[in-house]
């Protein structure tokens, strides 16, 4: 036991300085790779090539259907169907809905196990672009990280385009103008209100609605955020 404290004693400074080093390595790259996205479009998501990791293991020659389109050739009642549906506070918060999160906890606490994440839309991007699916505070501690990061950078409508075009909408499916032609074979440009409502309310499980497209659930909350585009505020 003695010989382990001092060795402890003797190395602490590396045994310390070495992870932190590491830590801080990670954080400078996603800040100057957000930086580089302000004007360049990501071609994929750290989310994206996992998931076509998991298509590859059942066909090896699974794509993901994804095609990039500027921000003003997305229908308007998508975006205010997406604010509606995930985050009604976007152009008001700094990236992170304080509030929400607490609500979050709570009912994680509640029930003993993470169940609920109570993200924006800017923390949606950072782990769509940056990290996994998995939940644990840890990840949820980097994802804020990462949407701070995003903030500092870009403009909350630069973050619209990079969630609108990087979101998951079904299995293989991502970005609003696949998820348009995959569902509705028009473009995102073309979207009504109804489907763009209907996009929206697929977004918490986009794998699981693709295959259940007349679920009760979905229906009713397509109708909920129908009812609330009116009063969506969208980045212009």
């Amino acid at each position: 036991m003695d010989k382990l404290v001092g060795l402890f004693r003797r190395y602490w400074r590396w045994i310390v300085w070495i992870p932190l080093g590491l830590f801080l390595a990670f954080q400078l790259y996603f800040f100057f790779q957000i930086g580089w996205w302000v004007h360049h479009n990501p071609s994929s998501t750290s989310f994206m090539r996992q998931q076509l990791s998991v298509l590859r293991e059942k066909n090896p020659k699974a794509k993901l259907r994804h095609k990039w389109i500027p921000y003003k050739r997305i229908s308007r009642n998508l975006k205010r169907a997406v604010i509606a549906s995930e985050d009604a506070n976007f152009t008001d918060h700094e990236g992170v809905d304080w509030d929400a999160l607490l609500k979050a906890y709570e009912k994680n606490s509640r029930k003993g196990k993470i169940v609920a994440g109570g993200s924006t839309i800017t923390q949606q991007l950072a782990k769509n672009l940056f990290l996994s699916g998995s939940k644990s505070y840890f990840r949820k501690g980097q994802e804020i990280i990462i949407t701070y990061m995003l903030e500092f950078w870009m403009e909350k409508e630069r973050i619209f385009e990079l969630y609108l075009n990087l979101v998951e909408f079904g299995t293989g499916v991502f970005g609003a103008e696949a998820a348009a032609r995959h569902y509705y074979g028009t473009s995102a440009s073309s979207l009504s209100a109804e489907q763009a409502a209907r996009l929206a309310a697929m977004l918490p499980k986009p794998r699981y609605f693709d295959t259940h497209r007349n679920s009760g659930y979905l229906m009713h909350r397509t109708a909920l955020i129908l009812r609330r585009m009116g009063s969506a505020d969208v980045p212009r």
